[in-house]
């Protein structure tokens, strides 16, 4: 994050000599036993540094050193889904005092220069919302409040004192700002479409992003100083990622995406309490026609910049940080362009083995330029597990009409054709499915539920309560709601229930677990399953998870050969 040009040309450069189609570009996948035994490593070396001091200080607003902190709490969330871990506690309380600084009069003169308070608001937002969106909703509406604030008149956002816009802050505003509309919090929507409008003033002719940016004033590009491929997938993801907030390209992240066999397409959000949607129905357009030419213009620069084969002698200042950005930019140009999609040659592949070439002795990845283990191996495991791909899907799977997420208690959702409708229908699942997401979902837990509990034969209502199971068991707050949704799908005999019960096995409840693992058995006729040992009390073993869910993933490409799972 410093303010000098970052600068892993030669890295990023290497990645873009080509450009094939992704099913068949990269070697190395998320569930590959290298790329898990790295990530594994790299949470030993946080816990076991989880009470280290960071680089900067903590008694200085804009020094940088509560991000640093929330930075490591929300790559282990990422990576465990666990909020009691010690890095993810540690990530919190840091976001949460940051605040209570940022709120102080006599912090609010932040000095020019290496000021890093920006970096820290979003990545306190990226942790608290990824913790718990909804226990931290008003702390999150403050952290909001900064962000309106602080964007330039243009557009851009930049350090205190320095008006240019820098590209390199933008794209962490911008990922913050996504991350809180999709928590339900309205942000300045037409700040983000002065955002957009910077961003595409501010591209070179050529098709690359600088790091602090000329504004011409007009659409008509001229040239930029300091373009590095590092900049231009910062520019770009930043330009994808505000045009998604805007819904540019409509319901195309929630639609057809979500990972739910038969979701209705009429089903849309109902929140109330504590989890309402406040954000706008009615968001400002723009154009997708010059924000798609701005990245195929990205893509076309990317292309022609290739420097060394081997990102091994490449020398950089911030390569995990910049990793992280690559990954963010194929992530979002993914959904973004569809069956267009063509991922850059082996870029995973090549992140892989540098990071690979970096590892210290299986225990993270080391400091460097002005920062600390934690903060490398943070970036470094965002990108090896797909941290924004993983921040799409989970806004996707969990998602109803315009990615939003699933409230705590929906429950008042009741499909009928293409309507809602708040009365509940008087059936014995529908009747427990108002239990789980009612406001105790824990009343639950020690009484015993009928083992012969069917779901509905009628058609239609079958389908809605399948839907609000696989819901459940996919983003339900509640261990007790997901451990009884996990039961009931794995007695359906479903076969449609086959890729949330997938999804559920890698659960941080021990018994979700087994009831998803022993529903997919059943379903599948395949008695003995494909391994996977759960044991209570015990740690579950990362590599056996993984080939568990991927031998599953095959099976059931082989029931149904066009279907796509967004996880694997």
């Amino acid at each position: 994050m410093l303010r000098h040009a970052l600068s892993l040309s030669l890295l990023i450069a290497t990645l873009l000599t080509s450009i094939v189609p992704a099913s068949k570009a990269n070697a190395y996948s998320v569930d590959d036993p290298v790329v898990v035994n790295m990530v594994e490593g790299g949470m030993a070396g946080m816990l076991a540094n989880v009470k280290a001091a960071p680089f900067y200080k903590l008694d200085l607003t804009y020094s940088g050193g509560h991000g640093e902190l929330c930075l490591a709490g929300y790559a282990v969330m990422k990576v465990h889904h666990d909020k009691n871990n010690p890095v993810v506690r540690r990530g919190v309380e840091a976001a949460l005092s940051f605040l209570n600084m940022l709120n102080n009069a006599q912090q609010r003169n932040f000095p020019g220069g290496e000021n890093k308070t920006l970096y820290t608001v979003s990545t306190a937002v990226l942790v608290l919302a990824e913790v718990d969106r909804k226990k931290y909703r008003p702390q999150l509406k403050l952290y909001e409040k900064f962000l309106r604030q602080d964007r330039e008149s243009h557009g851009g956002y930049s350090y205190p004192g320095d008006r240019k816009g820098d590209v390199s802050q933008t794209q962490y505003a911008v990922l913050a700002l996504w991350t809180l509309d999709r928590a339900g919090i309205a942000v300045d929507y037409k700040g983000v479409q002065a955002t957009i409008g910077w961003l595409l003033r501010v591209q070179d002719p050529s098709g690359g992003w600088p790091y602090l940016a000329e504004d011409p004033g007009s659409m008509t590009r001229i040239k930029q100083g300091g373009l590095t491929p590092s900049m231009a997938v910062a520019g770009g993801s930043a330009l994808m990622i505000a045009a998604d907030i805007l819904e540019v390209w409509g319901e195309a992240m929630a639609e057809g995406k979500t990972g739910i066999v038969g979701l209705p397409k009429s089903v849309k959000l109902f929140q109330e309490d504590l989890v309402e949607d406040e954000t706008s129905s009615d968001k400002p357009g723009y154009d997708p026609a010059p924000i798609r030419q701005a990245i195929d213009d990205c893509q076309r620069y990317l292309s022609i910049s290739a420097n060394s084969p081997d990102p091994a002698k490449v020398q950089s200042a911030w390569p995990y940080y910049q990793l992280y950005t690559l990954e963010r930019y194929e992530s979002f140009r993914e959904v973004i362009m569809g069956d267009d999609y063509r991922e850059m040659a082996g870029w995973y592949d090549i992140g892989v083995n540098y990071l690979k070439g970096k590892e210290q002795k299986g225990r993270g990845w080391p400091g460097q330029s002005y920062t600390t283990s934690s903060v490398s191996s943070s970036f470094a495991m965002l990108f090896l597990i797909r941290g924004t791909k993983k921040a799409i899907e989970q806004e996707a799977e969990g998602a109803l009409r315009g990615g939003r997420e699933l409230p705590g208690d929906t429950t008042k959702i009741r499909v009928d054709g293409g309507q809602i409708k708040g009365e509940p229908v008087a059936e014995a699942v529908t009747d427990l499915l108002d239990m789980l997401e009612g406001d105790d979902p824990s009343a639950l837990e020690g009484k015993s539920l009928p083992e012969d509990m069917k779901l509905s034969d009628d058609p239609k209502t079958r389908k809605a309560q399948i839907g609000r199971l696989e819901r459940l068991v996919r983003g339900s707050s509640s261990y007790q709601a997901r451990r009884v949704a996990a039961r009931v799908l794995g007695q359906s005999d479903e076969i449609r229930v086959v890729p949330s019960l997938i999804f559920a096995l890698d659960d941080p409840d021990t018994r979700v677990r087994t009831y998803a693992r022993d529903g997919l058995r059943f379903i599948s006729r395949k008695f003995e399953g494909f391994d996977m040992k759960i044991e209570p009390g015990k740690r579950q073993d990362y590599g056996e998870l993984r080939r568990a869910q991927r031998e599953w993933r095959n099976w059931y490409l082989t029931m149904d050969p066009g279907y796509i799972f967004l996880t694997q």
